[in-house]
């Protein structure tokens, strides 16, 4: 067995430490809602569940450790063995979940202090599609409100009123959220010619200057959500149900979706404000900077 891979013990650890937690998240989320509901919980149940956590997250550590020194005598520095040990301890879905939790946190704070759009550097050209869903996103951002005030009134139970009044908090955060984001993460024409296609914190689609053979303004109404590949190949990122812009590749791309699907496209659809703007600086080509890129 070469150093840089782990034991056959230590995957089973690992297993064993994700079930544990797949399993005690649940019981724990609702032992936090039944306390704030005021439902009275025995003490013997409350201290097997707290032990319980207690071991798997004394567990965790270890195996962090464990996977850390692995990663260190393999040749990594000390930052990068701690990234690739949080890797190996915390599957990949649950790492993109915790990245998009943080993306919409951050973006959301990049809006309410009105700084500019995220990852535009000097010479690029922003291209926003958020304007496009304003109207979608306040209609469901409305019907997320009434929601959590009728059902506030309307449940009596009160370890139900707390799930779902927590549910319904979360889902008017998200829809705000994921629309600050939207707003901060526009689409980007690169100096250089490349294209970069976003959905908020969702998803980053990075197309290099040297795969477009053509671009195109053109108006679909495409069904499948963003970032999925239909049948024929094409991906589409849709915003209230329409795209605008479509370009073709000379060769397929790569990228990962939204929870860390690989997925691969030659050509892409997508909606733009100024479609026409859009299209008229990816036809242009790489454009000379005045000034070095800042460091966004």
């Amino acid at each position: 067995m070469r150093i840089g891979e782990p034991a056959g013990g230590t995957k089973v650890w690992r297993k064993a430490v994700r079930w544990s937690c797949l399993a005690l998240l649940p019981g724990e989320f609702m032992l936090v809602l039944c306390l704030a509901g005021g439902v009275d919980i025995p003490s013997a149940v409350r201290s097997a569940l707290e032990l319980s956590v207690l071991a798997v997250m004394i567990a965790a550590g270890a195996l962090l450790f464990l996977d850390h020194r692995r990663h260190r005598r393999a040749g990594l520095d000390r930052r990068a063995a701690l990234g690739a040990a949080f890797a190996d301890t915390v599957a990949a879905p649950v790492r993109r979940l915790m990245a998009h939790e943080v993306f919409l946190s951050t973006s959301f704070l990049r809006w309410v202090t009105r700084r500019g759009p995220h990852g535009v550097r000097d010479g690029d050209l922003p291209v926003p599609y958020a304007p496009g869903q304003t109207a979608v996103m306040l209609g469901f951002f409305f019907v997320c409100v009434v929601e959590t005030v009728a059902l506030a009134f309307l449940i009596p139970w009160p370890l139900v009123h707390a799930v779902t009044l927590v549910l319904d908090i979360w889902g008017c955060w998200f829809v705000v959220a994921l629309h600050a984001s939207c707003v901060v993460r526009p689409h980007v024409i690169g100096a250089d010619g490349s294209l970069r296609l976003r959905y908020g914190a969702l998803l980053d689609i990075r197309i290099p200057a040297g795969r477009i053979a053509s671009v195109r303004q053109e108006r679909r109404f495409p069904e499948n959500g963003p970032g999925a590949v239909g049948e024929n190949g094409v991906c589409e990122l849709a915003v209230a149900g329409q795209t605008t812009v479509t370009v073709e590749l000379t060769e397929h791309v790569r990228y990962i979706r939204a929870l860390g699907k690989p997925a691969e496209a030659r050509t892409f659809r997508f909606y733009a404000e100024d479609a026409g703007a859009a299209v008229a600086a990816l036809r242009r080509g790489p454009r000379a900077t005045s000034a070095p890129a800042s460091s966004d």
